[in-house]
């Protein structure tokens, strides 16, 4: 846990971080106190990620004029 009080550097790095901290606390080799601070700094981790979700899905939605397109992955439809 090397960035326990500070505030994630990017989304990505969020995500890395909340995977190693999930893999630390299944592990079931983490002492009572560090698994009460994996689980706060998860918590913190987790509401990190979903702001800049929010954040990006705004600006989706000013770019496609406020009606969010259907993602089609074998670009059906785009013109």
């Amino acid at each position: 846990m090397s960035n326990n009080t500070n505030a994630p550097e990017s989304f990505e790095g969020a995500m890395a971080e909340l995977a190693q901290l999930v893999s630390q606390m299944e592990s079931g080799q983490l002492p009572l106190e560090a698994s009460v601070a994996a689980y706060a700094r998860g918590s913190e981790l987790v509401k990190y990620c979903a702001a800049q979700l929010e954040k990006v899905e705004s600006q989706v939605k000013v770019l496609e004029g406020d009606m969010l397109k259907p993602f089609s992955a074998e670009g059906e439809g785009d013109q």
